[in-house]
C-alpha cells in the first residue's frame, strides 16, 4: 500500500447492504493510518493490498474470493481512541503474486523472490464503508474481558493479534455492527440501529 497523507476521522454516515450470500468469508485487514488510513482508500476507490509478509496472513489472503469483505482497522493510531475498526472494504480481486516482492526499490522487497516463484500475493480492495465511530481496540478488549466466553472474545484480532490479516465469522461480523451501532446511537452520530443491516445468513466454512 502506497504512503500518503492521512485524515484518520471516520465521518461516513453510509448504509451497509444486507447480505444474503452463503459462501461469503469475513476478514479484518490492518493498515496503520500513516501509511494507509480508510480516507485513503474512500479516496482512492480501490487499493493494492500488499506488503504483506508473514505466511499464515499471506495464507488469508490466498483464501479470499471476490466480493468478500472485510473491517478496516487503524493499528497504531495516534490516540488509542483511534485505534481500531474504522470501517468496510470489499475484496475486488483475488490474490496474485505481489509485485513489491520483485521490486528492488520497494521497501518489501524479497531478494528470493522471481516471476516465475513468488511466494508472496496481494489482492485489490475497494472502499464500501466509513464508520462514523470508531469501535477502539480498549473497546474490544473491554467486552472480551466481561464476557471471557462470548463472540468478541473469540475474535482472532485478539488471539492472533500479531497478524495483519485475520478471519471472523459471520456471528462475530454481526456482533461486531451490532457495537458499532449501538456506539454510533450512543454518541447521536447517524447511522441509528437499523440503518446497518446484518447479514442474514451463515457462510459456508
Amino acid at each position: 500500500m502506497s504512503k500518503r497523507n492521512i485524515n484518520i476521522e471516520a465521518t461516513s454516515t453510509a448504509s451497509e447492504e444486507l447480505d444474503n450470500n452463503t459462501s461469503k468469508q469475513y476478514f479484518l485487514l490492518k493498515s496503520e493510518p500513516s501509511d494507509y488510513s480508510i480516507s485513503d482508500l474512500e479516496r482512492d476507490r480501490e487499493e493494492e493490498w500488499d506488503g504483506i509478509r508473514n505466511y499464515q496472513a499471506r495464507n488469508y489472503l490466498r483464501t479470499m474470493k471476490v466480493g468478500d469483505r472485510a473491517f478496516f482497522y487503524h493499528s497504531k493510531a495516534s490516540t488509542p481512541a483511534l485505534t481500531g475498526i474504522v470501517g468496510i472494504c470489499r475484496i475486488a480481486r483475488e490474490a496474485q503474486p505481489d509485485m513489491t516482492a520483485l521490486d528492488p526499490n520497494s521497501e518489501y522487497y524479497d531478494v528470493k523472490c522471481t516471476q516465475q516463484e513468488c511466494k508472496w500475493d496481494s489482492v485489490l480492495v475497494e472502499h464500501e464503508q466509513t464508520f462514523p465511530v470508531v469501535l477502539s481496540l480498549k473497546e474490544i478488549k473491554e467486552i472480551a474481558s466481561k464476557e471471557p466466553e462470548g463472540v468478541i472474545a473469540r475474535l482472532a484480532l485478539l488471539k492472533q493479534s500479531r497478524l495483519s490479516v485475520v478471519p471472523l465469522d459471520l456471528e462475530q461480523w454481526n456482533e461486531v455492527i451490532r457495537l458499532i451501532n449501538d456506539k454510533a446511537a450512543s454518541e447521536s452520530k447517524a447511522p441509528k440501529e437499523d440503518e446497518i443491516e446484518f447479514s442474514s445468513k451463515r457462510s459456508k466454512k
